[in-house]
């Protein structure tokens, strides 16, 4: 309805009946004896035009709905009032007759204040009747926008007391709203901002809440129900055993007046009381504990500890919190519902949700940092103090004091970090921070080093560690089952994931620089003595260990730590978000893909070929040669680089799988228990991981990875390697040594040669400048040259190179 046209003589008549009825009533309520003086009535006047008539504009809380990637799918809602606007063509007629009925049956014919009705109520509250109101729908819009608009305790009061001086403030506002607006758009504000019980705010959350319904579908007799509670939500609420009673009255009444006010028709009114009131609401649930579906959870509890951190909302997160549950914001999450809905049905496959030990998928996007799925075997939610479904605590120091374990249900954030959950350690993925400090500092894929069954490394540790040589504080790492010596270059050492070429590659490059790369790609040293170690550069230097994967780190951290040699050395902050939206749809930056550089496009590239090794892929620049997750390859039908991790006596194993469009990392771990009992098994992790990854790969093109520009970063300066078969030992080490070349003795291998000569070399032709090159003996037992390849019972193979010549028979 378009907005009357004011007479110029009608609003004057108007402020001046309001200023002389305002003086009479703030007069009555100080001096009852001269309440209809005339210097009361000047008095009032004066008052009434010194009052402001500028209303604070302030937009009452609104619903923020949380969607997933394809912003359909509806995740959450998150509000402090469960309210949501909406226009009013998109509200039933029946609740605009409703409410005019209930509440102001003169609204389309007053100028805001209904004088007659409060010349009616003042006689009559002063007469010691029934005490009477005389708000129209104008004012009590203006007093509920004065309560929002507040911003402080005090302007609460001020706006909701009843008092005089309260009346006359909304008097004033009233008649200005109304020159303001038309009768309509005060009607639909009205709708949208008026409390209906239950946690309803706003037409809109009442449909919902009472009838599962929209408010443009609502009927008579269910309009005339809202519009009944509106006076008093508690006293008229229908789901209490004292407020059915009166919410019927209520309604009928309203009913009876949609009547008198040529609304509806008696049949229509005589059926509408025929309806019955339902005694249940249908509350709508808020927060990350509602989502629709259960293991939606994390995720979206990482949206809202992201949201929580980010200052764009709020100088505090109390401030923060606030604007989440009451901005309206349209917020579209990164997650993919196919990737989540995979990881999640993966883990299924292989663990329960009653395991105390948690299987944590996270999904990173390379190039973008977007998070599309974080899944575990948990079910999302506090576990009830009252009826615990969560047994004692796995650890024996928390289940002595009765402390309850992290399974079945836990809001903990175990895939992101947070609050008591700083991270587990990784193992060998941490493998490929000291492969990128490497081709940092110049050394290429090629780069050979001798493997020992043990290496004592130059790392000083405390004495009498398992960990230390025996006798010394040197720290002595060796390899799975103690074998694996042999010579290897970036490709080998990482497929078979070889820890005495690793440390000692540390050493060369250093160990804080193998440190630096980690921070720069993401991890974040959560834990206290690891944060010391990594922000202190003289005692990163001597973390030796760190390499070998014994830092606390996430699966999130480690996912998206692959993702930036995939995204070409960008690093991107990982993002739970696509897209935010206001309310009114304008869409802001925050959250959207933050990347700096981490490395080189060479350096990563170089990196994500050697990476290749472990999972059973083919590299680009090299050769690989033995794989720890071999059949993650074929599982997931296209190119793909990774690595496993397993730590010490397997407290945990881990594997990250990724493609050019999607990476994910897995842990197998005890959250509540780090130094658990149990052996991690990769048979669990490993196939969770690569079966998430086929899936959500399913359909989409084959995609390869690029090569660096430089292929000086694979091979360096190659050097051919005198050919030494049948010297003496010791003039074989001549000859090598002074072709510049880190000369060792290797094992017995079958040859033509005389016993204990040179049956050959590994590599057998050319290798690194300055590379490791190792003299293989005779032990005379064979007709035939030694053939490059893998001397019985010995695991490194011969190092080759493409494009090199075959050894000679």
């Amino acid at each position: 309805m378009r907005r009357r046209d004011h007479n110029i003589f009608a609003n004057a008549s108007s402020l001046l009946i309001c200023g002389l009825l305002a003086g009479v009533v703030v007069a009555a309520a100080a001096f009852p004896a001269v309440a209809m003086t005339g210097l009361a009535a000047k008095a009032g006047g004066e008052t009434f035009s010194q009052l402001p008539s500028e209303l604070k504009q302030a937009t009452a809380p609104q619903v923020s709905r949380i969607f997933a990637s394809d912003n359909k799918t509806l995740v959450a809602i998150m509000y402090d009032e469960f309210r949501s606007d909406v226009p009013l063509r998109d509200i039933s007629p029946n609740m605009q007759h409703a409410i005019i009925a209930a509440e102001d049956h003169e609204f389309y014919h007053h100028n805001g204040v209904d004088m007659k009705g409060v010349a009616r109520a003042f006689v009559n509250n002063n007469n010691g009747k029934a005490k009477q109101g005389a708000s129209t729908l104008t004012m009590q819009y203006v007093r509920m926008s004065l309560a929002y608009s507040a911003t402080n305790p005090k302007e609460v009061i001020d706006a909701t007391q009843d008092t005089p001086r309260r009346k006359i403030n909304e008097m004033k506002y009233a008649l200005q709203i109304e020159k303001e607006l038309t009768k309509d758009q005060i009607l639909e504000r009205y709708l949208n901002v008026a409390p209906f019980g239950n946690g309803a705010y706003g037409v809109f959350a009442a449909s919902q809440v009472y009838f599962n319904k929209k408010p443009k579908d609502l009927t008579v007799a269910e309009a005339a129900l809202l519009a009944s509670m509106v006076k008093a939500p508690t006293a008229f609420n229908p789901t209490t055993p004292g407020g059915y009673p009166q919410a019927l009255n209520r309604r009928n009444y309203v009913i009876n007046d949609m009547v008198e006010l040529n609304h509806i028709t008696q049949a229509q009114a005589d059926e509408a009381k025929k309806v019955v009131i339902s005694r249940t609401v249908q509350r709508a649930s808020s927060g990350c504990n509602a989502v629709a579906k259960n293991n939606w959870g994390f995720i979206c509890d990482y949206f809202y500890r992201w949201w929580l951190s980010q200052e764009t909302f709020g100088a505090t997160p109390y401030d923060r919190e606030r604007r989440l549950k009451s901005g309206g914001y349209r917020i579209q999450l990164s997650m993919d519902v196919k990737a989540q809905k995979a990881a999640r049905a993966r883990i299924l496959d292989h663990i329960s949700d009653k395991n105390k030990n948690a299987l944590l998928l996270a999904a990173v996007e390379p190039g973008t940092g977007k998070v599309r799925a974080l899944a575990t075997n948990r079910k999302f939610k506090l576990d009830d103090p009252k009826n615990p479904q969560n047994p004692v605590s796995s650890d024996p120091a928390k289940a002595r004091k009765g402390i309850r374990g992290s399974y079945p249900n836990t809001t903990n954030p175990l895939l992101s970090g947070g609050g008591d959950i700083v991270g587990y350690q990784s193992g060998s993925v941490s493998k490929m921070f000291a492969m990128v400090a490497a081709l940092e500092k110049g050394y290429p894929l090629g780069y050979t080093i001798k493997a020992e069954k043990r290496y004592k490394s130059g790392y000083i540790i405390q004495r009498g560690s398992p960990a230390a040589c025996p006798g010394t504080h040197f720290y002595c790492p060796s390899n799975a089952g103690g074998g694996e010596a042999g010579v290897y270059n970036m490709w080998t050492a990482f497929g078979k994931s070889v820890n005495t070429y690793f440390v000692p590659l540390a050493e060369r490059v250093g160990a804080e620089n193998v440190v630096d790369v980690a921070k720069r790609f993401g991890i974040k040293f959560r834990a206290k003595e690891d944060a010391e170690y990594a922000n202190d550069k003289d005692a990163a230097h001597q973390w030796g260990a760190f390499v070998l994967g014994v830092s606390a780190s996430t699966p999130l951290d480690m996912a998206n730590a692959y993702a930036t040699l995939a995204g070409d050395g960008m690093y991107c902050e990982p993002t739970p978000v696509e897209q935010i939206a206001t309310q009114d749809g304008e869409k802001i930056d925050v959250g959207k893909p933050h990347c700096t550089r981490a490395t080189s496009p060479d350096v990563a590239r170089a990196a994500l070929d050697a990476t290749r090794c472990p999972v059973g892929d083919s590299a680009q620049l090299g050769r690989c040669s033995g794989a720890t997750a071999r059949a993650a390859r074929g599982a997931v039908g296209h190119p793909v680089f990774g690595k496993t991790g397993t730590t010490d006596h397997d407290k945990t194993a881990s594997l990250v799988v990724g493609t050019t469009s999607i990476v994910v990392a897995g842990y197998l771990v005890n959250p509540d228990w780090p130094d658990h009992r149990d052996r991690m098994s990769h048979g669990i992790v490993n196939p969770a991981v690569w079966e998430t990854v086929a899936d959500f790969m399913d359909g989409k093109p084959k995609e390869q990875f690029k090569k660096p520009g430089n292929e000086k970063m694979a091979y360096g300066d190659q050097r051919s390697i005198p050919d030494v078969t049948c010297d003496a030992l010791s003039d074989a080490r001549n000859r090598l040594d002074d072709a510049g070349f880190s000369v060792t003795i290797g094992t017995d291998v079958d040859s033509k040669c005389p016993l204990g000569t040179a049956a050959g070399t590994n590599p057998p032709n050319r290798t690194i400048k300055g590379g490791a090159v190792e003299i293989l003996v005779s032990n005379g037992k064979s007709d035939q040259p030694p053939i490059a390849g893998t001397p019985p019972g010995q695991t490194p193979p011969i190092i080759q190179f493409p494009g090199t010549r075959k050894p000679r028979r």
